[in-house]
């Protein structure tokens, strides 16, 4: 076990060294929210390109899904190992699996590799998020330095959707995925010479809960392909996966009560604070990825704007993470209640749903852009106070874990949500085509408009133009009519986002109050 002294207070190395650390998390980050935001962008050109829209959610949800499942592992394994080694080879694992996403030639290639880049950044999200309550002890000091890597954070956010626009218009939508492998580079080299080891548990001999690992695997798996498939009808196929994910949390439960080292400790989930956290990140995490992943296919197939200028309009949301985690921190240190950022950050969180909701393609882009500010500004509320609060009441030796299941959760909402908001998105978009053509009795082109990825593809709308023409038919009109039908349907998408962001507002009131105020501070007030 690392003893590694006090430098300072509520600092366990040299500013040097704390700072080259924290830099080494800083391009962690960057590397992972700079594919978050850019695949975003770039998400219709390659679905398009690749003729896969049917597995449209699966990029998303192959990514988010190994995620989910490997958080918790690795967290856990970072409380009893340190979690220096995982970081670094976290940082291999999603770099090479970035390379193998631009290599992809078809959408299931793309989403295998989608899916090995989600176990790296599952071993990083699990591990980083934790190296900074490790360096920086205290809740102050560690608020201070957390803004240097939300900064980080924000500006990979800030220029992904841009960036994603950009390089896929003039390179390609497969540079995208090469552009880890730089800051991949960078990452490991100050990580590997910065970051110190730091061990909470003493025990000579770790045992390993490899059956807790395998259960939490099957549990998470099989309640991904229930939500998958559960829209398209009940089956045989729906009916054992449902009884298989029970089946596999009521395992989980009962073994990881009884195993002297388990990798979720359940203990956990009994502490009321943490509680109210971990259900707040499952949600926050559900309207996020819906957000993330269906303003690009609104504005680029709604609305027939080029990646590029989809990009410029979603970038003040990814901006304005870093400005509402930057003013966050310096809010909550000087208010006496700081859950009312959580309150602020769900609530306007929930505007920006009504304002997505309620934007047509003749919605001033200036509105457009405000909507997407208010929900960085809401995301930037919500997200560090999750995390700072949560460490804050766990306990030294399960910081990680702690750390780690609030991650994992957020992800798990991710999957929920791109999974649920796609399925209404697809059946709503059929729903709504599929009575536009009834009306102009051209029911024989539902083939090729049954899949709006003609909406993405300017070649393939062409194409379908011309045969269109030929056949007497005013092609445009009925393009027109198909974009139609998919605001219709991403709007009833983000109807859902917006419930489940006024439920969580509603429950933010079972988090207990958190103190951060200094003292001298908390005294005057």
């Amino acid at each position: 076990m690392s003893t590694l002294p006090q430098h300072s207070e509520g600092q366990v190395l040299p500013f040097r060294q704390s700072l080259m650390a924290v830099l080494g998390m800083c391009f962690v980050m960057v590397m992972v929210a700079i594919d978050q935001t850019v695949v975003g962008t770039a998400l219709p050109t390659i679905v398009a390109e690749l003729q896969g829209f049917d597995l449209y959610a699966w990029v998303a949800t192959a990514y988010l899904l190994p995620s989910v499942i490997t958080v918790p592992i690795f967290g856990r394994l970072g409380d009893y190992y340190g979690r220096k080694p995982f970081v670094i080879a976290a940082i291999f694992v999603f770099t090479i699996a970035s390379v193998l996403c631009g290599a992809a030639n078809s959408m299931l290639g793309l989403v295998l590799a989608r899916a090995l880049q989600g176990i790296g950044g599952g071993m990083l999200v699990g591990c980083a998020f934790a190296c900074i309550p490790d360096l920086f002890p205290e809740p102050r000091v560690r608020l201070r330095w957390q803004i240097i890597v939300s900064s980080a954070f924000g500006i990979a956010n800030a220029v992904g959707p841009s960036l994603g626009g950009i390089l896929t218009e003039q390179y390609g939508w497969r540079s995208v995925f090469f552009v880890n492998v730089p800051v991949g580079v960078l990452g490991a080299w100050f990580v590997f010479r910065y970051l110190p080891r730091i061990r909470h548990h003493t025990a000579a001999k770790v045992q390993l809960d490899w059956p807790g690992a395998v259960l939490i695997a099957l549990a998470l798996g099989s309640l991904q392909m229930l939500v998958e498939m559960l829209p398209k009808g009940m089956s045989t196929t729906v009916l054992l996966l449902g009884v298989g994910s029970v089946c596999a949390f009521t395992a989980l439960y009962f073994w990881e009560r009884r195993c002297p080292m388990p990798l979720l400790p359940f203990d956990m989930f009994r502490n009321p604070a943490l509680a109210a956290l971990f259900l707040l990140a499952l949600l926050v995490g559900f309207i996020i990825f819906s957000l993330l992943f269906y303003a690009p296919l609104l504005l680029q197939g709604g609305f027939g704007m080029s990646p590029q200028e989809a990009g410029l309009l979603i970038t003040p949301m990814v901006v304005c993470i870093t400005v509402g985690s930057i003013v966050n921190g310096r809010i909550i240190t000087r208010i006496e209640k700081p859950n009312r950022m959580l309150y602020a950050g769900f609530a306007v969180m929930g505007l920006a749903c009504l304002g997505i909701i309620t934007t047509h393609h003749d919605t001033p882009r200036a509105l457009i852009a405000t909507y997407m500010f208010l929900a960085g500004l809401g995301i930037g509320f919500i997200m560090p106070n999750l995390t700072v609060f949560a460490q804050q009441m766990a306990s030294r030796t399960d910081l990680g874990i702690a750390t780690a299941m609030l991650q994992s959760l957020r992800m798990v909402g991710g999957m929920l949500g791109t999974a649920m908001v796609g399925t209404m998105v697809t059946h709503s978009y059929l729903a709504h085509v599929t009575e536009a053509l009834q009306e102009g009795q051209a029911m024989q082109w539902l083939p090729q408009l049954h899949n709006p990825q003609v909406l993405v593809d300017q070649q393939a709308q062409q194409d379908l133009v011309s045969q269109l023409v030929q056949h007497g038919r005013h092609g445009a009109d009925l393009i027109e009519q198909a974009r139609v039908a998919l605001v219709h349907g991403i709007h009833d998408g983000q109807l859902l986002a917006l419930a489940v962001a006024l439920l969580a507002l509603w429950l933010v009131r079972r988090v207990p109050p958190v103190q951060i105020m200094q003292p001298e501070r908390r005294d005057k007030a």
